[in-house]
């Protein structure tokens, strides 16, 4: 299993950096040439989302990104450091997420992943949140 891990600042201009990282990775995993700007779409959305709540909350962690190469899958997280409001911030150490500035855009960005993605699963916790992503590589298009 191969893995190339992104850090940025959360810079709207570094999107575009990630979305071409991630394209050159999926082609590398064997991801369908047609599937290819759904990955790109898919990951500028969600880089944009965890921009948009790094800078929204005033939180200077850097955006992560890891792009998974599996036997039949390819995979890709994007993490953000925003705690879930459910969340209590005095064990994170970082300010309150209860707030809803954003939320609009924060759905709005999600419902366009899960148009795009077919296999896309949303964590969020204290230590903030996660969206994974996953496409089938050549190996599992064709059983033999």
């Amino acid at each position: 299993m191969a893995t190339v891990e992104l850090r940025f600042s959360a810079q709207p201009e570094h999107v575009r950096t990630a979305r071409l990282v991630a394209a050159a990775v999926a082609r590398r995993a064997g991801v369908d040439e047609a599937v290819l700007d759904e990955v790109r779409l898919a990951v500028g959305e969600a880089c944009s989302r965890a921009v948009g709540l790094h800078r929204s909350h005033g939180i200077t962690a850097p955006v992560s990104v890891a792009l998974t190469e599996e036997e039949k899958a390819f995979s890709i997280e994007v993490g953000d450091s925003v705690p879930d409001p459910g969340a209590d911030p005095a064990e994170s150490g970082a300010p309150d997420a209860s707030d809803a500035d954003g939320e609009g855009e924060d759905e709005m960005g999600l419902a366009v992943i899960s148009g795009l993605v077919d296999d896309v699963e949303v964590r969020s916790g204290a230590g903030g949140g996660v969206i994974r992503m996953s496409w089938p590589t050549a190996d599992a298009a064709v059983p033999s």
